[in-house]
């Protein structure tokens, strides 16, 4: 196929995909309903005139942004013939879309004010001391699949190690497409892919006990339905993030299986890849769908809280609304900074799922650790070369 058109196919596919992400990205399915644009508002001021006004703006500039950025990188990248255009009118995208998701924010920060939004309600907030006395598992049986996986990609690694070549192939992306870097085989390199499965494994599992543990963003308004749709919201989630790191896992043993046999395919490495990266995404779609925090799901009857969607009378409204706590929120409200908060993750107020607490002490020990893990595999890679 001409690469032209192949670099003009892959720059619009980027632009266009991302484009309608960050259109999207205002949209009260992916945020907290009485958060836009990251400010905190009392629940019936979440559909306020000024919230709307704020949306349709946004959208109404970042719609042409999108079409002349996506114009300028296919005519560019044709005279270029690369595909890394792409990539770079995609941060540009990205500039964009912030900027203007920064300016709603302060404009609704400065209506939220003059208009005393919280002068006249009742704030508070409400905890489940359950979530520490009894604590939502980890599903453990949920992580078998990818200690299978593992267990076979090691297997066969041992099985064809001593009949390795000399050289290794391993496919890399580039700005002119997949390319094989040649490494030379030693136990390390051979054995690379797998120990990336142990480390994604680790960290997946290490990530979903963090979140079990979790701050739970409940409705004081309504408590008890609140708690028990975020213990539902839980599981659900540990078991799509497990299952993820399955399908991931599968990938590496794909990828580890083309490199063992000097296999480069493009059909092959398609497959290898496109496959589990398509039920990956499959898998997670069901967490966009709860909402954040679980906030759409469905309580099943028998649960105590009065049915479907927390409404009967055994959970009455409080008259509470969630406390204002902008404060200790930076970024347009995607930095949280609070050190007497002892939570090391929050839920999230731009998107889906949660965000660290930059203010936390433990947050520091863990991201030093981390650089050292890093900084570790990297001396080993650039060691094995």
């Amino acid at each position: 196929m001409n690469t032209v058109l192949v670099s003009l196919l892959v720059n619009s596919g980027i632009l266009l995909a991302l484009g309608a992400a960050l259109y999207a990205a205002p949209s009260p399915l992916l945020n907290p309903h009485a958060v836009p644009f990251g400010v905190r508002v009392p629940p019936d001021k979440a559909d306020a005139p000024e919230v709307s006004e704020q949306r349709r703006r946004y959208r109404a500039l970042l719609l042409p942004a999108t079409l002349i950025v996506t114009v300028a990188a296919l005519a560019i990248g044709a005279v270029l013939d690369s595909v890394a255009v792409g990539g770079v009118a995609a941060v540009v995208l990205c500039a964009i879309a912030a900027t203007l998701w920064l300016s709603a924010h302060r404009a609704l920060a400065r209506a939220k004010e003059r208009g005393n939004w919280y002068e006249n309600v009742r704030q508070g907030v409400v905890m489940d001391t359950s979530l520490r006395t009894d604590p939502v598992r980890l599903p453990w049986a949920w992580t078998i699949p990818s200690f299978v996986v593992i267990a076979v990609t090691a297997v066969a690694g041992a099985i064809v190690y001593p009949r390795l070549p000399e050289m290794l192939a391993l496919p890399e992306r580039s700005s002119s497409g997949t390319v094989y870097r040649e490494i030379t085989t030693t136990f390390w390199t051979a054995y690379s892919l797998v120990f990336a499965q142990i480390l994604l494994t680790a960290a997946v599992i290490g990530t979903v006990a963090a979140v079990l543990r979790a701050r739970a963003d409940l409705d004081v308004s309504r408590p008890r339905s609140s708690a028990v749709r975020h213990r539902r919201y839980l599981s659900l989630t540990a078991r799509s993030l497990l299952g993820v790191a399955a399908l991931l896992n599968l990938m590496l043993l794909g990828l580890s299986g083309m490199m063992w046999s000097d296999s480069r395919s493009g059909a092959v490495l398609t497959l290898v890849i496109g496959v589990p990266t398509l039920a990956a995404l499959a898998v997670s779609v069901p967490l966009v769908r709860m909402g954040p925090g679980g906030s759409r799901l469905a309580l099943e009857s028998g649960d105590g809280s009065g049915g479907t969607g927390g409404s009967g009378g055994s959970d009455e409204g409080t008259g509470l609304v969630p406390r204002d706590d902008d404060r200790h929120w930076y970024g347009a409200g995607t930095v949280y900074v609070n050190a007497d908060d002892p939570a090391v993750l929050v839920p999230r107020r731009v998107g889906i799922g949660w965000t660290v607490n930059v203010g936390n002490p433990r947050f520091l020990i863990i991201s030093a650790a981390v650089l050292a893990i890093a900084a570790g595999a990297t001396v080993v890679s650039v060691t094995v070369r």
